[in-house]
């Protein structure tokens, strides 16, 4: 059984690995390359070598309510998308009340994680550490690595004809921190995912000009959904994803096409993927579309030819004058103290099962934590994943045998439609809730809708029908939380308490009342025939 547990990383995934170690009774130290934690959420202004870097305006793109720890709610003053500096001093919050600092040891270099000789018996870890040019070693019962999958930009200049001859000014996104570089200048961002359409935004605030160049377009879509909810707080449901699985591939595309176009008709603004079989990930962006109309960003198709001070776009013979070249084209990730045998990258994958365990070890006691995509946020992601790898390095919960393991990593590699629910385009992508689920089901942490049903029919109906909230993850198991019930029955009053700064008495109309009756009357029907 492990017992002394060495983790790479104190991000979000690092804490909660150490949380999860503790709650199991073993002894978890973590090694923290910098001098604080926080990882990717903790701002700097000179990027910091092995660590992932953000600028200044970043904010979440998942609400707090969707993104927190599952027994640890954000405060409830908090905006509910929160801005970098306010998640930092969160995740130090949770740090404090779980008492987790004095597990981690800062400023402190992973070099190298080995086997010991003996390790098809014990399973054990050899740890080299630096720390103040000062090497040690030591031996641990399993590790867990958290370092997340931001860190190694791409950088594929070889792709753009020219770039070599060019003159102006040229850098990966990683590089950026602030927008006064751009002011009164003509700039190019490359890339729309995230990164690329908020620094083509804040340059265009200061900027002559903005190109944003896109290969295969990309799905926009605003923090706010219908009637001003948090997106992710009216998508991420129980009810609705099992209406996702349950219909066919080309439905269900259609369907959130036509619901993504109800905000923004991307064809008409040039942003349309190409691509339109697989779900590429959405872009979270309130501005773009405003800027766009307001000739503040022009979208472009890919480069044809960098030269000295222009560029030109494929299906055009324009050249347009540049200074400013910003490649958001994404990262590429690596463990650089593992050997290769031991988690091999190819592909923007590793083999690992269930996103988390290589497959081939004689012994389970190797962990990756947070190398994943989901269409959720990354914080519960990451704590379920380290809920579950906890008790598989402590011995309670059993992985199946390699070739099964391999069986599936290989299937998932291959990526082959299933022909129902959503198609994921890359292979780090996962649906949330059902990966989740599945890992919950492993520690026996899910919720139990149908006994629950039955118990407390409120709690029920709120946790199939309303937002798939972290707090849902921790009603029943191990590492039960006894708040979790009224954190999810008070998780609109935390989301609106913020934004109504002022209140005015509404007086209802009949037909509103009506209405409620039948919306009423149309959920009792639905109720029967999903859990009868």
């Amino acid at each position: 059984m492990a017992k002394r547990v060495a983790i790479v990383g104190a991000g979000v995934s690092g804490l909660a690995s150490i949380k999860c170690c503790l709650e199991e009774g073993l002894e978890p130290t973590c090694f923290e390359r910098s001098d604080d934690l926080g990882g990717l959420w903790r701002f700097t202004e000179h990027v910091e070598e092995g660590r992932a870097s953000l600028y200044k305006s970043v904010v979440s793109n998942s609400c707090k309510e969707m993104s927190c720890y599952s027994d640890f709610p954000f405060p409830e003053d908090y905006p509910n998308y929160v801005p970098n500096s306010q998640f930092l001093e969160y995740l130090k919050m949770y740090a404090n009340h779980f008492n987790l600092l004095k597990h981690i040891q800062f400023k402190t270099k992973v070099c190298s994680v080995t086997k010991c000789s003996d390790f098809t018996v014990s399973g054990q870890w050899e740890v080299v550490t630096m720390h103040e040019e000062k090497q040690e070693s030591a031996i641990f019962d399993a590790v867990m690595v958290c370092t997340g999958f931001l860190t190694n930009p791409y950088l594929p200049l070889d792709s753009f004809p020219g770039i070599n001859a060019f003159k102006g000014q040229y850098f990966h996104s990683r590089q950026y921190k602030h927008p006064d570089i751009f002011k009164d200048k003509r700039v190019l961002v490359i890339g729309m995912g995230n990164s690329g359409t908020d620094i083509a935004v804040e340059a265009s605030h200061l900027a002559e000009k903005v190109f944003l160049s896109t290969t295969g377009g990309g799905w926009v879509i605003s923090r706010i959904s219908d009637s001003g909810y948090p997106w992710d707080m009216v998508f991420m449901t129980r009810f609705q994803n099992m209406l996702r699985n349950s219909l066919p591939t080309p439905i269900v595309t259609w369907l959130m096409v036509r619901k993504i176009n109800n905000w923004l008709n991307h064809a008409n603004y040039g942003l349309l993927p190409e691509d339109r079989t697989q779900l590429k990930e959405f872009v979270l962006n309130d501005e773009l579309p405003g800027r766009i109309i307001t000739g503040k960003v022009f979208i472009r198709p890919s480069i044809k030819e960098v030269k000295e001070n222009s560029v030109m776009f494929n299906n055009t013979s324009k050249e347009e004058p540049i200074d400013i070249i910003v490649f958001a084209t994404g990262y590429t990730f690596a463990f650089p103290f593992l050997d290769e045998s031991v988690v091999k990258v190819e592909d923007g994958q590793a083999s690992l099962y269930k996103y988390i365990f290589p497959a081939h070890l004689q012994k389970p006691t190797l962990a990756i934590i947070g190398l994943i995509k989901p269409l959720g946020s990354m914080i519960p992601t990451g704590e379920t994943q380290a809920r579950w790898a906890v008790r598989v390095l402590k011995g309670v919960n059993k992985l199946p045998p390699p070739s099964v393991m391999i069986e599936e990593i290989n299937a998932r590699r291959e990526n082959k439609p299933s022909w129902f629910g959503l198609c994921y385009c890359k292979a780090l992508q996962s649906d949330y809730i059902t990966y989740i689920d599945e890992l919950l089901t492993y520690i026996n942490a899910k919720p139990k809708l149908f006994s629950m049903l039955l118990t407390d029919p409120h709690l029920a109906l709120t946790v199939f029908f309303g937002p798939c909230s972290p707090y849902q993850f921790r009603l029943t198991g191990p590492g039960k939380w006894e708040g979790a019930r009224n954190a999810i029955m008070t998780q609109w009053d935390r989301t609106f308490k913020v934004t109504k700064g002022r209140v005015v008495q509404e007086s209802p109309s009949p037909f509103e009342s009506f209405l409620k009756l039948f919306s009423f009357l149309a959920l009792l029907v639905a109720i029967f025939l999903i859990f009868l």
